[in-house]
């Protein structure tokens, strides 16, 4: 008796663990095709026509017109192919400028003694509590009295700098181990050869983390693009979509078909770097 008791309390451990293992996997298998959802509806819409789309006997594979995608990029109206090119270019550029100027913001504001270190930092932090629509108007009196209308430049050096992602650099190098750096500075480098040769190599994971963040925010940005790039050339994809949507025609299927290859390039991005996303929000603290 002594010997079976414990052996049917572990027999019945291991039957609840296999019960609440099924349960969670089947709410995770749930939550995963509710997630997926929308993008099945993208594609099948992608895939189909108006009528199809609008019509009242829904189906649930579609006719699959792989001729929307020829229509969509040969449309007179809208250099769909320009758009993504702008975008691209826009985005990488935004997210490489971003990673440069504020983390070494973070790193001065983080390492670099000095007396008046905190007030900018609180100068910093302000800014997160001015709204986007009153330093809107501002920026693009500047942008275009700079002559930068219609140009990457307009699109792009505005947005460089971000005072929320400068304080999450703070805070990361904060945390960051000083005696990697000290050894550095024995070896003979200043600040930015330990920035550049000890801190970034070993931060990777975090860099990773809010570049995808700021590509993802770069990518569909919309307001500011609609504002400076007033000539077709200059669109990127975010605006590119929206004219397909007049007050006269709404072109379903070229809607559809546009988002559904507007969000590949986003879909890469998550994917390769996912591994480094996940590790790189553990390191920041933040807990869910």
């Amino acid at each position: 008796m002594t010997t079976t008791a414990p052996q049917a309390g572990k027999r019945r451990g291991k039957g609840r663990g296999v019960l609440g293992n099924t349960g969670l996997y089947a709410a995770v298998g749930v939550a995963a095709l509710l997630f997926l959802i929308p993008f099945y509806l993208i594609v099948r819409n992608a895939l189909s026509t108006d009528l199809e789309i609008t019509g009242e006997n829904w189906k649930l594979l579609p006719s699959f017109q792989w001729g929307n995608i020829s229509e969509l990029f040969d449309d007179p109206t809208v250099d769909f192919g320009r758009s993504m090119v702008n975008s691209l270019v826009v985005a990488v550029l935004t997210t490489v400028g971003t990673l440069l100027v504020c983390s070494l913001a973070g790193y001065g504001l983080a390492r670099i003694p000095y007396r008046h270190a905190n007030k900018v930092f609180y100068a910093v932090l302000a800014t997160l509590m001015v709204p986007t629509a009153v330093t809107f108007v501002p920026s693009f009196v500047l942008v275009s009295s700079l002559g930068w209308v219609d140009t990457y430049r307009g699109l792009i050096i505005p947005g460089l700098f971000s005072g929320f992602t400068c304080f999450l650099f703070r805070q990361y190098f904060l945390g960051f181990p000083k005696e990697l750096e000290e050894a550095a500075r024995v070896d003979g480098l200043g600040y930015w050869g330990a920035y550049w040769r000890i801190v970034v190599p070993n931060s990777l994971n975090f860099f990773a983390a809010i570049a995808t963040i700021t590509f993802i925010s770069a990518w569909n940005s919309f307001l500011w693009p609609l504002v400076i790039g007033q000539d077709p050339s200059s669109w990127t994809v975010q605006i590119a979509l929206s004219s397909f949507m007049t007050n006269q025609t709404v072109n379903f299927h070229l809607i559809f078909m546009a988002t559904a290859i507007s969000i590949l390039p986003l879909v890469f991005v998550f994917l390769f770097l996912q591994r480094w996303l996940v590790q790189g929000i553990a390191q920041t603290g933040i807990k869910g």
